[in-house]
């Protein structure tokens, strides 16, 4: 039985619906995705597809407005769709996923990593092809407290979204558990292009952290890093992958853009894995430029993981799909990845990338997986 509304499926292609972001604060990170996912439908079409059908990927742009993607994933839906593709954010993704919930299909967003982003709270057909920010953070932790054996950090969380909340919070929790000591929690508000009471706040103290952890979003990194540099603090500086944004670390520089270090989804610079080359080579091919960031491989690896578990469950109707993705190993450009039930949460077990940023110039330090995490 059809919904109201809900086309019938076309029995001789599968139709993929995206509602990514491609204006926007959520662009720069949904349009690399929408990049690498147009990448893999060529792949696979060239290559016989999905089940021997061609795919056809549907991108209407979600403009980085919650209700505008929740519109956008109904509209998709009535178009046919059969798994929807979601933006790269809890707060900006969710709604989609709920509509692909309630229409009985898979969800997939292209790298939330809030462990909102779960079948606990979308439903058991939802996943995020990110590491959750248990993981995020607690990677950027072990790194400062294990690995640097830096013993003082100060954080600064802005209060924009889910995201930049929980992985300050996760980050916290793990550094203290390895023995770190927290010197000031501070909060920012995304688009005050103003950082001069933190820092007031952060030279009261009379004592300089040993690495300064910033959970923030979009341009406002650059106004955080700056400000702190501009007035002489030159520890470490810490993030997640939102730091992994090319205009970001233009925006830095040679003189800002060092000592800055980032938890992300995988590397595409000198060193790649074969794989990733592979993939570099059928960008290339397409958009007649290098891929320039982590988040690309994130549209290739949710296309081409639909494709694997649609194999393995021979269909993608929403509980098969599901199953699939649940039963299946997946060794993609963002690591290995293996999810838990739905009752687990779908929680995505892999490891993260770790980045150094200096003179403006990204180097890998290669992949983590923390022995243990915080709880969710």
């Amino acid at each position: 039985m059809l919904l109201a509304g809900t086309a019938a499926a076309d029995d001789s292609k599968i139709v993929i619906g995206g509602a990514l972001s491609l204006t926007g604060v959520q662009a720069s990170l949904d349009t690399p995705g929408y990049k690498g996912a147009q990448v893999a439908v060529k792949y696979l079409n060239d290559n016989s597809g999905i089940l021997g059908k061609q795919v056809e990927f549907i991108n209407i742009d979600g403009k980085s407005d919650p209700v505008t993607v929740g519109n956008v994933a109904v509209e998709l839906i009535g178009k046919g769709a059969q798994v929807i593709v979601a933006p790269c954010d809890f707060d900006f993704g969710s709604p989609a996923s709920r509509e692909a919930q309630n229409a009985g299909l898979v969800g997939i967003s292209l790298c939330a990593s809030d462990p909102l982003y779960s079948s606990w709270s979308l439903g058991d057909k939802q996943f995020t092809l990110s590491m959750w920010n248990t993981t995020m953070g607690a990677v950027a932790a072990d790194y400062a407290a294990k690995e640097r054996g830096w013993k003082t950090a100060y954080v600064v969380t802005d209060q924009y979204i889910a995201y930049t909340k929980s992985l300050s919070k996760y980050f916290v929790e793990q550094f203290k558990k390895e023995g770190g000591e927290i010197i000031l929690e501070d909060t920012y508000t995304n688009g005050d292009n103003n950082f001069s009471a933190q820092l007031a706040r952060l030279k009261a103290l009379g004592k300089e952290p040993d690495v300064i952890f910033v959970s923030s979003y979009g341009t406002d990194i650059a106004v955080i890093v700056r400000a702190l540099r501009e007035v002489g603090y030159d520890a470490p500086i810490l993030g997640g992958d939102v730091y992994d944004d090319p205009a970001l670390h233009e925006a830095l520089g040679e003189k800002m853009g060092n000592n800055i270090y980032f938890v992300t989804h995988t590397w595409a610079g000198e060193g790649a894995s074969d794989d990733m080359k592979k993939f570099q080579a059928l960008y290339k091919d397409m958009f007649e430029a290098e891929p320039d960031t982590a988040f690309v491989a994130t549209g290739w690896d949710t296309i081409m993981m639909i494709a694997q578990a649609a194999k393995a469950a021979g269909s993608v109707e929403g509980s098969a799909l599901a199953k699939g993705i649940e039963d299946q190993q997946f060794k993609l450009l963002t690591g290995d990845l293996d999810y838990g039930t739905a009752d687990e949460g779908h929680v995505p077990n892999k490891a993260a990338a770790l980045v150094e940023l200096q003179g403006g110039k990204p180097r890998f330090l290669g992949w983590r997986k923390p022995e243990s995490l915080p709880a969710p």
